[in-house]
């Protein structure tokens, strides 16, 4: 009897969606419709209007075939407009909301959209871009844009793009994001073979947004195939790793925790703070699954 009421208490905990972790605890909360969305790739909460944006490569994502469109979400995942703007896009990634614009990183170019009209306001051709990925904006409305292939990351300061830094130790930038004037980026890692595949995976660095200094963040061992990077409430970053598929809690002290087993794919996530909702995009299943984490 004790064995069956303790499978039978393993299995309500296994269902219920609850994941527990070491110090925290993670829901599903939702997931969207089976392939309305395609290859989606990044998601962002545009507070002031409370939805939620979701960049759709739909098709590769390094070919300029004008395929790619944005959608807009409810904060409980239903799709409000599937094609909310899709003005020529090519194969969008990476989003940053800057002075109510919404910029979209666009292989060798980055799109900019006024959110209140949806419409078009500016396009930024960015000179021997490979890989655009992903944006962050800074508290003075800067914006840095990754590129993966050419170790380089961007910046759009007072209307013009200029190759910001271009390092080695970037080591195939992917997802950034701006914290207390420092620059935090997920590597890819080292690619020296064909395609994404890596010698080395990658880890969390951080660059200093005055001198351009690049440390390590806690740790140099790799990590993984690091894409979206978001911070926590507590100063630890959530990070995907898109090879493996995994949802990770990386401390600034360089320790590891698997937070969720996903399927591979997971990409540029979103963490509202506020109610601790995380959304991953999962690029291969066609959908954006959101959970509540509790710290």
């Amino acid at each position: 009897m004790k064995f069956l009421n303790t499978l039978l208490l393993i299995s309500t905990f296994l269902l219920s969606g609850i994941v527990q972790a070491e110090n925290t605890t993670i829901t599903k909360l939702w997931e969207t419709s089976d392939n309305e969305l395609q290859t989606p790739e990044s998601v962002i909460h545009d507070p002031k209007r409370n939805v939620l944006y979701v960049s759709n490569i739909n098709g590769a994502p390094t070919e300029k075939v004008e395929n790619g469109f944005i959608s807009k979400l409810s904060p409980e995942g239903k799709i409000l407009d599937l094609k909310w703007f899709n003005e020529s896009l090519w194969a969008p990634k990476g989003m940053a909301i800057s002075d109510d614009h919404l910029f979209v990183a666009d292989i060798s170019r980055v799109v900019e959209i006024d959110l209140a009209s949806g419409k078009l306001i500016n396009t930024y051709p960015v000179e021997d871009a490979v890989f655009l990925n992903d944006i962050a904006a800074d508290q003075n409305g800067d914006l840095y844009i990754s590129d993966m292939m050419t170790n380089t990351i961007h910046r759009i300061k007072d209307g013009k793009i200029e190759a910001w830094l271009s390092n080695e130790k970037l080591a195939s930038p992917n997802g950034v994001t701006v914290v207390d004037g420092q620059l935090i980026v997920g590597t890819w890692g080292v690619m020296d073979g064909e395609g994404f595949e890596t010698s080395v995976p990658g880890h969390l660095i951080s660059i200093s947004l005055c001198s351009k200094e690049i440390t390590d963040l806690g740790s140099a061992e790799p990590v993984g195939n690091l894409d979206g990077v978001e911070r926590t409430s507590s100063g630890n970053f959530l990070v995907t790793d898109w090879i493996a598929g995994k949802l990770l809690l990386l401390s600034s002290d360089g320790g590891v925790e698997t937070l969720l087993d996903l399927d591979q794919g997971s990409a540029d996530i979103e963490y509202i703070k506020e109610s601790g909702l995380i959304l991953i995009p999962m690029m291969k299943n066609n959908k954006v699954i959101a959970y509540h984490y509790k710290e």
